[in-house]
Formats: C-alpha cells, structure tokens, sequence
C-alpha cells in the first residue's frame, strides 16, 4: 500500500516528538505522564524572590482535577499569595490510618547567567534532564502526581488514604508549607507515616553502592561570639585585643572534638556499612560500635568527614569580622560558629560546651534564632523491610543504609509532630558530581524513571 507524503510527514513527526527514554524507545503512558509532569513543574519559576510556588500548586492540583479527582480531595492553601501548598487525597478504606508522600515545589536562586543555559527550561541532554529542581525536589513532585494519578487510573483501593503534599519554602523564605500545615491544618496532612526527601542511592565509578534511608537528621544552630574592648590608638598596642581574644578561642575550638554519640540510626548505618567496605575502614566501623570504642577506630573514621559528622556534633567557624578602622585597636570582634547537632544534644548544653572550649570570660556565646530538634524516626520492620525487599528486586546486591541527615529536611516538621518520616527515593546519583543547588542541576534520565517504579512498589507495599 503507497504512503502519501503527508501520511509521512505526519508519522515522522509524531515519531520525533514522542518521548523516549535513554536507549531511544518510547515511554510507557505512566512514564510519559510523569515526564509531562515533571517539565511542567521545572519550567514554572518557584524560588523565593520572584517565583510562584502557588502557580505550581495549582497546575498539579488541575491534572488531578482533569484525572477525576473530586474538588473536595484536593486543595491549594497557604498564608500568603505567592506561597500556596497543594494537599491531595487518594482514599483508601480506612483500615489503617493514611500515608504521606511529601515534596517540596520551591527551589533555590537560579541566574541564567551563571547557567549553560536557562534554569527553568526543561532540558533533555545525553541522558540526563536538566533544570533548577531536577534533583531537589521536584522529581520526587512529580512522582507522587504521576503516582496518585495512576493509582486512580488503576482503581486501586489502599488500607489507608494516601496524602500528597507539595509544600513552599523548604528551601528558605518566611512561610514554610510543612510547619504551617501542622500548625494550621494539622487534619489534612495527618498520618501514620510519612516518606521525603532526604535519602537517595549512590553511584561511585558507575556502580550503585547503596540505597540510602534518611531517618534522621541533625540540628543546625548558630552560634554568635563576640568581644568588646575599649580599643584605642594602634601605635600604643596593649595584649588586650579583642581580635587577639576571639582568634584564641577559635584556635581552641579548631582543636576541640564533641564525643561520639551513636543512635539507632547511625549504629545500623555503620553496622550495614563495615560489610561493604574491606580493610580498615570496615574494621574500625565495627570497632566503634563495641563499648568501650577503641580510640583508634573513631580517629580513623574522623578522618573521613561525613562519617566524623554521623559520630558527633560538630561546631565550626564560618564568618568573621572585626575592628572598625585601620589604625585603631579594635573594639569588637565577632564570629559565626555553625553547629549541627545530634538528636537529643541541647542547644544551651553545645553552648556550655562551646563556653568552656573557648577558655574566655571575654567571648560571650548567644544562640542565633531558635533551633528546630526533631527526634529520630524508629527504623520499623514494616518499613525497612518493603525498602529492602524491592531495593534487592530492583538492584540486587545493593544494601539500605539508614542515615542521619547532616543538612535539613521538611521531614523535621513531622517527627516532632509525632509522625514518623523517612527520606527515601530510590533515584541514584553520581556521588562525585552532585548539582543540587548548584550550576547546570540535573538527574539522570534512567535514574528517574527507576526512582519512579521504586516509589510505586513501595507506596503500594505501605499502602496495602
């Protein structure tokens, strides 16, 4: 049978603009839904200064409305105009009480001129999408979407309701959506358990070394010292100087190492880990888990950062400024001391702590705002087990790594709300080339279709 022309035109057109996953074949509708989703929400602006997390908030609300979600499942809220916060139900039974699948729509500060090209278009380029938001967090958005839409699609019936929220201002701004929405409409986004960001696989030298399991986080605090003097003309120097003071103190503190702490989470993150990691390292992770810890093992791990940051609270100096003129002794001197803070150290005992490093009645030490602590989520077998089970289906040999985040995560909200949350994604990056927050962002195309089924097996699993 003869073609026409147009009937060629057409087919090569369609063929073109379909959309494809790495190896060049055509995305299944639920992966090309979640495509769709996923560049809608990276090409609508939602930083802090100009963008407009509501815009986002209400596109995703008009693809569950188009899906047939009834108005009353569905609603976009929040205390100012430019901050709304989208909350989605997919009711269940009610057997067990509801599940939330939480991500965040804003993103940080993108420049196009210090971009390869425009952060807010969605850019598909040997084989990865790129974008402001692609890794954090508008691919895990995308996903609940996509997921809540399928599962209506699919009929699916959970034991208990299953709640999306897409909030405002993780990433900074005065209108966090997770803290107003517990504080506010507590009722909507109530729930047995919760799953975030925060947690992810890892690829080192192109092999997946671990599915991670964020289930808790550290506590940022700010610390602010400072020193005061008389000061006085610069040619009649005293030793009394108070940039001499704080530069001693701080010296002090370079020196100083909190002791190792170990909760439930970090001592099954080094447990799971020595099995993977041979020689010394693997040997002085089990080392640090015996009582008494052979000093020994702790320096050989301290050497490391990240895994010195998961034994200890850690305080380190990272602004500074002082004296007021260039040919008088100084009458001030101040630091910015950041700690990040083990779940269940206090704000004011880091501070006696920080006090008694410094050695100086002339620094005094004051909190910066208040810190937000958030107790560590229980590693439960029903929900560790369904993340291991289809981690082993979907990369065998991988190990789950339950983790302590060193940054912050909505995720804190929550635990302290008394629903436990769990940072965990399934989507895998390359360890030594991480672009969150950064130039040029981006994930991996197969990674994020893998994030994708991983979330869909395991919502399932929690839900059923």
């Amino acid at each position: 049978m003869r073609t026409s022309t147009f009937a060629v035109l057409v087919t090569v057109l369609v063929t073109v603009s379909e959309p494809r996953d790495v190896r060049g074949q055509a995305l299944d509708p639920h992966r090309t839904l979640a495509r769709a989703v996923f560049e809608e929400l990276i090409e609508i602006n939602t930083t802090d200064s100009v963008g407009d997390n509501t815009k986002a908030a209400e596109a995703m609300a008009a693809r569950l409305r188009a899906a047939g979600f009834p108005d009353g499942d569905f609603r976009v809220l929040g205390p100012r105009e430019r901050k709304g916060n989208l909350v989605a139900r997919l009711r269940g039974t009610g057997a067990r009480r509801p599940l939330l699948l939480l991500a965040h729509l804003d993103v940080v500060e993108a420049r196009k001129e210090d971009w390869s090209f425009d952060p807010f278009t969605f850019l598909e380029k040997d084989g990865y999408y790129y974008g402001r938001g692609t890794s954090d967090d508008k691919a895990m958005a995308a996903i609940w979407i996509a997921k809540l839409i399928r599962f209506k699609q699919e009929g699916f019936k959970p034991d208990r309701d299953i709640i999306v929220a897409l909030t405002a201002d993780e990433e900074g701004g005065d209108f966090n959506g997770m803290q107003w929405l517990v504080a506010n409409h507590r009722e909507l986004i109530e729930a047995e358990l919760a799953l975030n960001e925060g947690g992810g696989g890892s690829i080192k030298d192109g092999r997946y070394i671990n599915n991670r399991v964020q289930a808790s986080e550290k506590v940022y605090q700010d610390f602010a010292l400072e020193v005061k003097n008389p000061g006085g003309h610069s040619s009649l120097p005293v030793k009394d100087n108070a940039i001499y003071h704080l530069a001693a103190g701080l010296a002090r503190l370079a020196q100083f190492d909190f002791p190792v702490k170990l909760n439930e989470v970090t001592r099954a993150l080094f447990d799971r880990m020595a099995a993977t990691q041979p020689g010394p390292v693997g040997e002085a992770m089990k080392a640090v888990l015996r009582s008494p810890r052979p000093p020994a093992a702790v320096e050989a791990l301290a050497r490391v950062p990240y895994l010195n940051a998961m034994m200890r609270t850690t305080c380190v100096a990272t602004m500074l400024e002082g004296g007021h003129a260039t040919n008088a002794l100084p009458q001030t001197a101040k630091a910015n001391v950041n700690c990040r803070m083990l779940p269940g150290d206090t704000t004011e005992e880091v501070r006696s702590t920080l006090i008694g490093v410094l050695a100086d009645e002339a620094i005094t030490v004051t909190p910066v705002a208040l810190s937000k602590p958030s107790p560590p989520s229980p590693l439960k077998p029903e929900v560790m087990g369904p993340i291991e089970r289809i981690t082993q289906e979907m990369w065998p040999g991988v190990p789950v790594l339950p983790v302590m985040g060193t940054g912050a995560t909505d995720s804190l909200y929550l635990r302290k709300a008394g629903i436990p949350a769990y940072g965990v994604d399934g989507i895998f990056e390359n360890i030594d080339d991480t672009r969150a927050h950064g130039r040029d962002e981006r994930i991996g195309i197969k990674q994020f279709y893998d994030g994708q089924e991983f979330l869909y097996r395991l919502v399932k699993a929690l839900a059923s």
